[in-house]
């Protein structure tokens, strides 16, 4: 579509979705009233600045159902995905949502090559993680042969593509590498599996093991990216050019903006990344601060595709962690450890990479009394029971360490409550 048309297209959703909001969303006629806002004040795209910010915590504020802009009696669909506490942060979809899920799913997979003729397996998690469904959704929208895998069970996983002989998978860069491992290590011949294609995301991945995958799986890495608020996976993609993610900038509008100010970056700046949900009906969000970190790529792409490019994503604003695809705040682990007691009020995440997959140890300071006044029996019954309860909060299995009084390091700034060992140069939060 030429860029003008799309700008047209652009401003004549973006009033139809600030008028709906004003009307049946509460929180955004507050927001609006505040300042002074009339959704007949949105005349054209370039007026999105005039609109509100969203945050992950008016989801939460607002939970489970307070930012649906139509009655429950329409939505046919509810995700979920971990929120900065207890709560989870919940989305809903219309039978439109779900339409345009399977299209902005659909240009995903095409743009990597899919056809109908394809057949699909998705071992993403079919569930509240919009992961499965949303591969799943996208696979039959294109009209391809669907094979729900779901996760786990790699053994089982290989039979069926050797068997079923599918040709493109969606999982986690992590589990693809798993798969690979597998192979390998089982003497099975790669060429015994027909994929193609492969689409992964849910995680960060470098460029490295993008390689490694598809040197050891034979077929062509796609990066994929989505988060559950917006629509889940599908809003932006990588296309057979392998340079930068296309928006899908028909349903999200892109800013990229200075996260200390609110203010756009200059071009090709690296900033926060905010969308706002122009066709949504159940859920369509306004200037929605995701925290991640990219920036515009201006070049036009060799694929042909006129709308909106951005790089691969270089980190975060927030303290959020992303495990095997679950999103991790070290604020959900902090009120595990509260609530048990005996406990010293310090704690460090320590995230590492054995083998494919991510780790996330968890290192709990004792308190002088439980130290020196327990068992070592004692103390491991206490390790398993922090353990299990940080697997109920997070759906997420940790390692928990037991440390004395006084090693984790003191701070009289920001404690460093994140260690993340994946990279070499690894980031201290």
């Amino acid at each position: 579509m030429p860029v003008g048309q799309l700008r047209e297209l652009q401003s004549e959703r973006l009033k139809v979705v600030a008028k709906r909001n004003y009307d049946n969303v509460l929180f955004y006629k507050k927001k609006f009233d505040e300042l002074g806002l009339k959704p007949e004040d949105i005349r054209g795209i370039e007026d999105i600045k005039k609109l509100p910010f969203t945050n992950k915590t008016d989801l939460r504020d607002n939970y489970p159902y307070g930012l649906f802009a139509v009655p429950m009696s329409d939505v046919v669909r509810i995700h979920a995905s971990s929120g900065t506490t207890g709560k989870q942060t919940v989305v809903g979809y219309t039978r439109n949502d779900l339409n345009v899920w399977g299209e902005v799913m659909g240009r995903t997979l095409g743009a990597g090559g899919v056809t109908k003729d394809d057949i699909g397996h998705i071992s993403y998690g079919y569930g509240l993680f919009t992961g499965g469904l949303g591969g799943h959704i996208g696979s039959e929208t294109i009209g391809c042969a669907t094979i729900p895998a779901s996760v786990g069970n790699t053994k089982r996983q290989i039979t069926i593509m050797q068997d079923f002989k599918p040709t493109f998978v969606l999982c986690t860069p992590s589990y693809a590498l798993t798969l690979a491992e597998y192979i390998e290590e089982n003497n099975i011949p790669v060429d015994s599996l027909s994929l193609k294609y492969g689409f992964f995301g849910a995680e960060p991945w470098t460029d490295a093991m993008k390689r490694e995958i598809e040197s050891k799986l034979h077929l062509k890495a796609f990066d994929i990216y989505g988060l559950s608020e917006i629509i889940g996976p599908g809003v932006a993609y990588e296309c057979e050019a392998h340079d930068g993610l296309h928006i899908a900038d028909d349903h999200f509008f892109i800013e990229i903006i200075d996260p200390d100010t609110g203010e756009d970056v200059e071009e090709g700046q690296y900033g926060e990344v905010v969308f706002t949900c122009l066709t949504k009906e159940a859920l369509p969000l306004l200037r929605y601060r995701t925290h991640d970190i990219s920036k515009k790529i201006s070049a036009p792409c060799h694929c042909g595709r006129t709308g909106t490019r951005i790089a691969k994503f270089a980190g975060r604003t927030d303290d959020m962690l992303i495990i095997r695809g679950v999103n991790v705040f070290p604020s959900q682990v902090e009120a595990v450890l509260l609530e048990l007691g005996g406990l010293a009020p310090y704690y460090q995440l320590i995230v590492e990479r054995e083998g494919n997959l991510d780790q996330l140890t968890v290192l709990v300071e004792l308190t002088p009394e439980t130290f020196h006044g327990s068992k070592i029996k004692d103390l491991q019954r206490l390790q398993r029971t922090i353990a299990d309860a940080i697997k109920s909060m997070l759906g997420l299995a940790v390692k928990v360490e037991l440390v004395d009084p006084k090693v984790i390091q003191r701070s009289e700034g920001k404690a460093v409550r994140v260690v993340d060992k994946r990279d070499k140069a690894f980031r201290a939060n």
